[in-house]
């Protein structure tokens, strides 16, 4: 499986937290690497994306259809976002093997999820505003081995 994880884009300040918009520089961070991801991602992506409007105007720069999920919400964690995608264990694993998903949504979820992938422990990592860190997952004998095949920032683009 290949799990790309996408946090949102700049955003502005305000309440309430659901409905802060991306700022300029945001919608152009969007752009930037929604580019990159359908330029490299594979092209049979499942889009899943946090209600939030920041989220759903940085998936909106893909152009492409996408789900809206609340278990991506603002308030959510890395099992539902596990759960959302269908990555629950070794045996939903297996039945993934050939799937890409791309999750967009919010700190702390991501970096909770990504080390909780990487290191076994859901612990504090860090994902800057409009990065994408790319997993992927393949099935041995012994469990899931988890990969780190990319993280992009749109400072890099």
């Amino acid at each position: 499986m290949n799990l790309l994880l996408w946090r949102h884009a700049e955003a502005e300040d305000g309440f309430p937290d659901d409905m802060r918009r991306l700022t300029p520089r945001g919608e152009k961070q969007a752009r930037k690497v929604a580019d990159w991801i359908n330029t490299h991602a594979p092209k049979d992506l499942h889009i899943l994306v946090s209600p939030a409007v920041r989220c759903q105007q940085t998936a909106k720069a893909l152009n492409r259809s996408f789900v809206t999920d609340e278990r991506l919400s603002t308030r959510s964690h890395s099992a539902g976002l596990l759960a959302a995608c269908g990555w629950l264990d070794r045996e939903s694993a297996q039945s993934l093997q050939n799937t890409s998903v791309l999750i967009v949504g919010h700190q702390p979820t991501l970096g909770q999820t990504i080390a909780f992938l990487m290191s076994g422990t859901e612990d504090c990592w860090s994902v800057k505003k409009s990065s994408v860190w790319w997993l992927s997952g393949k099935v041995r004998d012994n469990g899931v081995r988890i990969g780190l095949k990319s993280v992009i920032t749109p400072d890099c683009l």
